[in-house]
């Protein structure tokens, strides 16, 4: 799949700049479901046009671990039109490779970032539910949508007329940065498809790329629910914090067309991630726990959970990735907190497959969505490392549930790109009964999350207790 972006600024070469992409170079990016290329087929000073070339690997796609849902199609993770028409994947590839273009940083060209400057968009094939220019022209641009007919057929054929694609090209006078994020958020909303699992911090990405537009655009209803996957509750959640005057239910309706957005309201439910932290915060009240480990943090959403609880007088986050450290300092400021706080919480770098002593000692750990990140062959290693050595008086791990994913319309593998297995709950059971008995721990397993009669709930939470403590 293709995306062009020409402007005819002088020196137009300077796109290279604000892409961070030498024009005279080549560039290939791996990303989670194939190979993204960015090349210059046309720069000069007068004229300069970026391609990004996204080629979708189907085996990549599918991760070969995929869970049909029922009455679907066996090969639709390999036969579909994923690698030639624009898409949600497209718009991952756009934001991975062009990160700093999309937050209009320009190290070499700071003041041009921030200048609107004439674009052309061209995106040759694009899958198209509704009219671009309803969506693109409040924004600033001129939007045109050709029809990509069907085969050259007589009319009275079955496939005579045109397909469901469009050749859309948008031109404009905007700031790079601003035309790349109407790029992120309204290419999945015109294919109305998300292809990987949506999660509540799909929210985030959308009110982040959405800033400054997003709020005042009058098909933002269509936006948020189509962008969230038609989840009527992260839709909700959405508006609200794009319009928090508003009262606690928002117009929703599933099938609105634009202009018919004010039929349903909606009150706002749970998100799964929530619940899923406040079971593990009951679970951790439940077990006298003082001195708490968050084993694979992330960006520290569980942390500032617990560092607003005075129970919790030592609390240390881990992660492997510096960048996830990273955000967690940000996300709770910890430069800025008053000095008894900063003596409560700690952040480090550590790998759970490997022993760390200042691990050790510790009244619980929390391995939160953690364990199916991990490979299957390297899991016995987290195990020795956490059970084994560090040895706390409570565990609490929670992990997918992966019967309840066929509940989740349009998930086709996995919920995660990263996850390298979801298990059963009788997968999960044999591996908690069988790790608890090897390291001298009992062990009681929980449901988190709306429960279905048949499949259970979407996450199961087990708690470890040392036999000891």
């Amino acid at each position: 799949m293709l995306l062009t972006v020409t402007t005819t600024h002088r020196p137009a070469t300077d796109l290279g700049y604000l892409l961070v992409k030498h024009p005279d170079r080549t560039h290939a990016f791996d990303v989670p479901t194939g190979t993204a290329h960015v090349l210059f087929p046309d720069a000069a000073d007068d004229r300069c046009t970026a391609a990004l070339l996204l080629e979708v690997d189907p085996q990549r796609l599918g991760g070969g671990r995929q869970q049909a849902a029922p009455d679907s199609f066996t090969l639709g993770q390999f036969v579909n039109d994923r690698p030639y028409a624009a898409s949600s994947l497209l718009a991952s590839a756009l934001a991975k490779v062009f990160r700093s273009a999309l937050r209009g940083e320009s190290r070499d060209r700071p003041e041009l970032a921030g200048t609107p400057i004439p674009l052309e968009i061209h995106v040759p094939v694009l899958r198209c539910k509704g009219d671009p220019a309803e969506l693109f022209e409040p924004l600033g641009w001129t939007a045109t949508a050709r029809p990509i007919p069907l085969d050259d057929v007589p009319d009275d054929h079955p496939l005579a007329g045109n397909s469901v694609y469009v050749d859309l090209t948008l031109t404009g006078t905007l700031r790079l940065a601003d035309a790349l994020n109407h790029l992120y958020v309204l290419l999945p909303v015109l294919d109305d498809a998300k292809h990987y699992w949506v999660a509540p911090d799909e929210i985030d990405k959308l009110l982040r790329a959405g800033s400054g537009w997003l709020a005042d655009h009058p098909a933002k209803v269509l936006i948020a629910r189509r962008y969230l996957a038609h989840r009527r509750s992260l839709a909700a959640s959405a508006l609200d914090q794009l319009t928090p005057d508003r009262s606690d239910t928002v117009d929703v309706a599933e099938d609105a067309a634009p202009d018919e957005e004010a039929e349903l309201p909606v009150v706002r439910k749970q998100p799964l991630a929530e619940q899923r932290r406040d079971a593990v915060l009951a679970a951790l009240a439940d077990s006298g726990a003082t001195r708490v480990l968050d084993l694979g943090c992330g960006g520290g959403a569980l942390l500032g959970a617990l560092l607003k609880d005075k129970r919790y007088t030592e609390i240390v986050g881990t992660d492997v990735s510096s960048r996830a450290l990273d955000l967690a300092h940000k996300r709770l400021h910890l430069d800025r907190l008053p000095e008894r706080q900063q003596g409560r919480i700690k952040v480090w770098q550590s790998a759970l497959t490997y022993r760390d002593d200042r691990l050790k000692g510790f009244d619980a750990a929390v391995l939160m969505e953690v364990i199916e990140h991990v490979d299957l062959p390297r899991l016995p290693a987290l195990e020795e490392s956490v059970f084994g050595h560090a040895r706390p008086a409570t565990v609490i791990v929670t992990t997918p549930n992966a019967e309840y994913n066929v509940l989740y319309e349009g998930l086709t593998g996995m919920r995660h790109s990263d996850h390298r297995f979801e298990w059963s709950r009788a997968d999960f059971s044999a591996w908690a009964d069988r790790t608890a008995a090897a390291h001298g721990y009992r062990v009681a397993l929980h449901g988190v999350g709306e429960s279905d009669e048949s499949l259970g709930s979407p996450t199961q939470m087990a708690v470890f207790t040392r036999e000891d403590s």
